[in-house]
This record gives C-alpha cells, sequence and structure tokens, in this order.
C-alpha cells in the first residue's frame, strides 16, 4: 500500500518500471511510465527519480519542473517512441532543452539533423577561402629617416624602411603569436592580433588588415588568390585602411598600387609590386586623428573632422596639409573631392590641379555650395552623368543634412559660373542623415534612427536627372546593425553597411544584426529585398565586411563579377558569388529579416540600456547604430535557464566533437533498439516568420 501510495503521488524513488509518475511541465500536466522516463542512462529524469535532485512538488503531488511545456511534449514522445516529429518546435530550440535533459540520443540527433544544412564548403554563392597568413616575425625599423614631406609650409622627416618579402606558407597566425604581449588599444580594450579588422579591395586586389599588420592578395586568371605582400609588424592597431590598384602599365609605375594604413594622426604607405613584394614609401602626419583613408586616383586623401585634410601625390611625391571648415562627410567623383562641412558648405578640390600650386601651400580648396539652412552637411554622393555637350557634364550632388533634409542640387555645364542649382528638397527623416547615394536610377538615404532608409527612384532624359515626374518615393525600411558596447566585435570602420556597387547598377546593403554574428544579410538598397544571406563556413563571428567589383578574365565571354568579401576573428578570410545571387534574384523571402530571424540573431548577446545622449556626428562616414550590447559567450545559447538545474553530463554533451560520419557511426552503435531511420519533419509554416514588409507593394513598409 505504500508503495502504491508512493507511485500515485509521483515520489521519486526506486520502484517498478510501470509506475505512473505525474510531471508538471510549466503548469501542465503530464503522466507517463518510469520506465519511458529512464531509458536513457545519466539523464535529468533518471538524476530526478533516484532522488540525486531534489524535487518540487505541486498541489496534486506532480513533480514540478519549470520548463517549457510546449517543447517538452515532442521531448516525451521521443522517450515514448524513439521517432522524432517536431513540427510546429524550432530545432535549435529543441536541441536546447534536450542538453538540459541530458538526452544524448536526441541530442546526437538534432546536431546531425542541423548539420546536414550546414557544410564546411559553404553553399552554392561561396566561392574561395583564405587561412589566416603568417604572423610577421620583423617588426618595422623606425629608425631609418630619408624624404621629406610638407606640413604646413614647414618640412617633416619622413621615416622609411625596407619591407620583408612576401611569406607564402599555410603557417597558423595563432601559433606566432604565443610569446607576443598584445599592447592594449587607445580605448583601453585589449585587442584580439589575430582577427580581421579591416578589409577592402580594387578591381582585382584584396587588403586585409589584422591589429598589427596587413597583407595584400592578387587574383591572377590561372591560379586564383595568391597572397603578394606582407607587412612588418607594426607597433599600434591598425584603425584605417586603402588600397589602390590601377590596370598595369600605367604613367607612374611602381606606384601604380599602392596600400596604405594609418592609426590616430600616423599614415603608413607602401608601394606594391606586381609580382610580388613592396616598398615602403613614407610615413606621413595629420596632426590630428585621422578618420577617413581613401585614393582619388594615385592621390592619397586623409581626413578628419577637424577639418584638416593631408593629399599625397604620387607624380611629385609631396605629402600637403590643408585647413578647411570642420568636416562631417565627403564623396569622390572623378578627379573631384567635395567635403562637407558642419557649417553647411560644400567644398570641392580638383586633385589633379593642386600640384601646380604646391609653392602656395594651396590645395585650390573652394566654397561650392551653401545649405539655404545652414544646416551641416552629414552625408554626400557626386553622380557625374555622361557627357552631354562640349563643354562638360552635368554634375548631380545628393547630400543630407543635421536636421534629417535632403536635397538634390545640379550643375549645368554652360552655367558653370553661377553655381549648383537646387534641385529638390525631402524632409522625410528626423533623425541626422549619415549616408546618402545618388545612383543612375535611385535616390537613397539612411538617418541616425537604427539605419532607417529611404529610397526614391529617379527619373532621367537622355541621361540627365529630370523633373518630369522627378524623384518618386519607393521604399521605406531598416538595416538593424547593432554595435558592442565594450569595443569588441571587429572594428566599426569593417562594418559599413554600405551601400556597395557601381553607380550604374543595382546596390546593396550588408546587414550584420549583432557583433558576434557569423551571419551577414544581403540586401537590395532600393527596396530592402533580401538578395541571399551567408554564414561563416568555420562557425567564427564576422569581423569586418566588404563588396569587391573584380574585372572580368580575357576570355571570350567573360563578365565582371561582384564578390562579398568577410573577415572571420580566426584571420581567415571568406569570399562570396554576388553576382550568381543577383542573378538569381526572387528566390531569396521578399523582405528583411524575419521575425523569427531577428530574435535568432539577438538571442547571441546581451543588450544593454540606450545611451542617455545621442553622439554628434563627428564622423565623415558614422555608424548609424545608436544601440549598443555587451557580447555574449556562445555557450550561453546552450545553457538552460538561469538558476535551473542542470545535470554534469550536460557540458561535455555540448562540444558534440567528431566530424559528421563519426556522429552517424555513434548515433548506429548508440541506438537501443533497430528501428527504421527518421524522415526529416517539414519545415515549420513560413505563418509564424513571415516578413514584417508586405509581399510586394509600391511602397514597402518598415522591416529589419
Amino acid at each position: 500500500m505504500a508503495a502504491a501510495a508512493s507511485v500515485a503521488e509521483g515520489v521519486p524513488g526506486r520502484g517498478p518500471p510501470g509506475e505512473v509518475i505525474h510531471l508538471n511541465v510549466g503548469g501542465k500536466r503530464f503522466s507517463t511510465s518510469r520506465q519511458t522516463l529512464t531509458w536513457i542512462p545519466d539523464s535529468f529524469f533518471s538524476s530526478l527519480l533516484s532522488g540525486r535532485i531534489s524535487t518540487l512538488k505541486d498541489e496534486t503531488g506532480a513533480i514540478f519542473i519549470d520548463r517549457d511545456p510546449t517543447i517538452f511534449a515532442p521531448i516525451l514522445n521521443f522517450l515514448r517512441t524513439k521517432e522524432l516529429d517536431h513540427r510546429g518546435v524550432h530545432g535549435s530550440s529543441l536541441l536546447h532543452e534536450a542538453q538540459f535533459y541530458g538526452l544524448t540520443p536526441l541530442v546526437r540527433r538534432l546536431q546531425l539533423l542541423e548539420e546536414l544544412d550546414r557544410s564546411s564548403c559553404g553553399n552554392v554563392l561561396f566561392n574561395g577561402y583564405l587561412p589566416p597568413p603568417v604572423f610577421p616575425v620583423k617588426r618595422r625599423n623606425r629608425h631609418s629617416l630619408v624624404g621629406s614631406q610638407q606640413l604646413g609650409g614647414r618640412l617633416a622627416t619622413v621615416r622609411r624602411s625596407n619591407t620583408m618579402p612576401p611569406n607564402l606558407g599555410n603557417a597558423g597566425l595563432l601559433g606566432r603569436m604565443l610569446d607576443e604581449k598584445v599592447p592594449p588599444s587607445p580605448s583601453g580594450q585589449p585587442e584580439e592580433a589575430g582577427m580581421v579588422r579591416l578589409v577592402c579591395g580594387h578591381n582585382n586586389w584584396i587588403a586585409v588588415a589584422y591589429t598589427h599588420f596587413l597583407v595584400c592578395y592578387r587574383l591572377k586568371e590561372a591560379c586564383g588568390w595568391q597572397l603578394v605582400f606582407s607587412s612588418p609588424r607594426l607597433d599600434w592597431p591598425i584603425e584605417r585602411l586603402a588600397l589602390t590598384a590601377r590596370v598595369p602599365g600605367g604613367a607612374l609605375g611602381e606606384h601604380d598600387k599602392m596600400v596604405a594604413a594609418a592609426t590616430g594622426s600616423e599614415i603608413l604607405l607602401w608601394a606594391l609590386q606586381l609580382e610580388g613584394g613592396g616598398s615602403e614609401i613614407g610615413v606621413f602626419h595629420l596632426g590630428v586623428p585621422v578618420e577617413a583613408l581613401f585614393f582619388v586616383g594615385n592621390q592619397l586623401i586623409a581626413t578628419s573632422h577637424t577639418g584638416r585634410i593631408g593629399v599625397w601625390n604620387a607624380v611629385t611625391k609631396h605629402w600637403q596639409v590643408q585647413e578647411v571648415q570642420p568636416i562631417t562627410s565627403y564623396d569622390a567623383a572623378g578627379s573631384f573631392l567635395l567635403l562637407g562641412c558642419s557649417s553647411g558648405s560644400i567644398y570641392y578640390v580638383d586633385v589633379q590641379k593642386f600640384p601646380l600650386r604646391m609653392k602656395d601651400n594651396d590645395l585650390l580648396v573652394s566654397e561650392l555650395y551653401r545649405d539655404p539652412a545652414e544646416d551641416g552637411v552629414t552625408a554626400l554622393s557626386v553622380y557625374l552623368t555622361p557627357k552631354t555637350s562640349d563643354s562638360g557634364n552635368w554634375i548631380e550632388i545628393a547630400y543630407g543634412t543635421s536636421s534629417g533634409g535632403v536635397r538634390v542640387i545640379v550643375q549645368h555645364p554652360e552655367t558653370v559660373g553661377s553655381g549648383p542649382q537646387l534641385f529638390q528638397t525631402f524632409t522625410v527623416h528626423r533623425s541626422p542623415v549619415t549616408k546618402i547615394m545618388l545612383s543612375e536610377k535611385h535616390l537613397i538615404s539612411v538617418c541616425a534612427d537604427n539605419n532607417h532608409v529611404r529610397t526614391w527612384s529617379v527619373t532621367r532624359f537622355r541621361g540627365m536627372i529630370s523633373t518630369q515626374p522627378g524623384s518618386t518615393p519607393l521604399a521605406s525600411f531598416k538595416i538593424l546593425a547593432l554595435e558592442s558596447a565594450d569595443g569588441h566585435g571587429g572594428c566599426s570602420a569593417g562594418n559599413d553597411i554600405g551601400p556597395y556597387g557601381e553607380r550604374d547598377d543595382q546596390q546593396v546593403f550588408v546587414q550584420k544584426v549583432v557583433p558576434s554574428a557569423s551571419q551577414l544579410f544581403v540586401r537590395l538598397s532600393s527596396t530592402g529585398q533580401r538578395v541571399c544571406s551567408v554564414r561563416s563556413v568555420d562557425g567564427s563571428p564576422t569581423t569586418a565586411f566588404t563588396v569587391l567589383e573584380c574585372e572580368g578574365s580575357r576570355r571570350l565571354g567573360s563578365r565582371p563579377r561582384r564578390y562579398l568579401l568577410t573577415g572571420q576573428a580566426n584571420g581567415s578570410l571568406a569570399m562570396w558569388d554576388l553576382t550568381t545571387a543577383m542573378d538569381g534574384l526572387g528566390q531569396a523571402p521578399a523582405g528583411g529579416l524575419t521575425e523569427e530571424e531577428l530574435m535568432g540573431q539577438l538571442e547571441q548577446c546581451e543588450l544593454a540600456p540606450l545611451a542617455s545622449s545621442r553622439s554628434s556626428l563627428r564622423s565623415p562616414s558614422p555608424r548609424a547604430s545608436l544601440t549598443s550590447l555587451h557580447s555574449a559567450s556562445s555557450s550561453t545559447s546552450l545553457s538552460g535557464h538561469r538558476g535551473s538545474p542542470s545535470p554534469p553530463q550536460v557540458e561535455a554533451r555540448r562540444r558534440g566533437g567528431g566530424n559528421f560520419v563519426e556522429r552517424c557511426q555513434e548515433l548506429v552503435r548508440s541506438t537501443p533498439e533497430p528501428r527504421r531511420p527518421p524522415t526529416p519533419a517539414p519545415r515549420p509554416s513560413t505563418g509564424l516568420g513571415a516578413p514584417l514588409t508586405p509581399p510586394k507593394k509600391k511602397l514597402n513598409e518598415t522591416s529589419f
């Protein structure tokens, strides 16, 4: 009688296999047998019913387990039938619960099902993988001084040294850094020396910056990507990177291909050799922090929000610094450099003509236009139309302001002396505009409200922007991209959302939702439609990315290709074929991230409170994300709820060692009795994960 009472009340103890156990899981009652719950040894239920884990009973005497009852139902069904049916339950959630309960056969099966959708060789868009390079042993020589540079009318010394030849080995990066103590970054946070911080490309060349050195790759038609240059080890972390790779046989000889790196106010410039190697051209000082580094032709340009710009010319071999108004944005078109200032003025510099006035230390900086409301120009975009007359081009400029306004101004070739004329104004943003792009077919603006994007279609007549019917609204959406609050997760300059692409072609945004994410979403800049999503093939977080337009080969029928380059936290570089993705446009979901995908991304981090005040937009290309977060460890998503009991064997099971074949063999050996293999259940209905945007309308509503 005592044994019967124990069975009825569900009290833990050793009893017959057929005794009934009553469970209360998250408020829902379940009844099953002891044999069903304990046939897997060393599980949560075996420990619970043997008394090794203390129990909590409800008012009816059922054992209370504070877990999700919806997910527990398919788990109990697996314990009963040894068959898996997880329709209506997300696979990752089911795996999470199976790991908590310590159900080894179910965990292995779910891990195998998860691996069927992933491969270390990537998907059809995966185009290549470059392993981490060798960490350079040789430090940069900072003692030899030759040459001169001009700074504010005075001569300043230029430090030069020879660089080491490229090392083409495949030795691991991290093994060479065990004896190196990485100095802290200027922000006070420790740096990960093996992490890719910045990636940039030009034509068929790629430059990749790590914390204390950079490497360059060149695409050879028959051999693929080849490492051609590795810099010496630097004493400071690289914060900015720029690359130019003009066609061979140019008039500037060895200065046709150059790479530059900067941190603080110091800039290093190297000349790259076509067949490998390179030589240091010099070290230049801007005097203030460098916030933008880029090439206009063969002129290296460095700008700072303080209003100072520096130019190094490949013909005259001079470095020159000029003071302008505080700079908040910039853009280049042809040989013209346009600067947007906080005073509302737009200045232009013809970098090809400034060597004619070197003796006067004058960069020929001229004021082109002033905003009617004198709002700060926080974003700039210049579009040069095809030549329409002998007197020159139409120059079209779109710019955004600190008050959220978007304006378009045009310069007629016949009225060059009178200056640009205001063409159109939009006041659709309530936050400062951080990005703007004027292309052949679209006008795109992004504001600081979590990267809110507004787009318009542009009507043209004979290549020139037309007033009939003019620009018409096209779409409204968001590119949510959160930043790390502790300074980790990559260099912010290497995580620019875009837009990327040629202005006469479809451009794209690249979205990384959280700093520790290994998945990127590529979306059309005009409508927000998803082009594709890519996930790192080695599982490491993506720390930097860019889009590269590669020239076509000499073979008949070849065309230029567009690639997405992703730098990983382990130092590797992956390449993805965006041309193929664009050709198959329409196969991906119509909108941005679904609610389910967004929540899955946010589960990888811990959100921090919003800052009390928004920082001023000082950088020429500021990040638009205002939400900050703290990165969480990758093991957090695999553990149970905080405070929940967990068997000691669960942690070992989380690691899930072995490859796919070994796991299959282990699954067969661990099977208690022969049974037919489970049929993969169909994926959950898309009704739960519907895009936040309507499928197809003229005006797209806000999406993530």
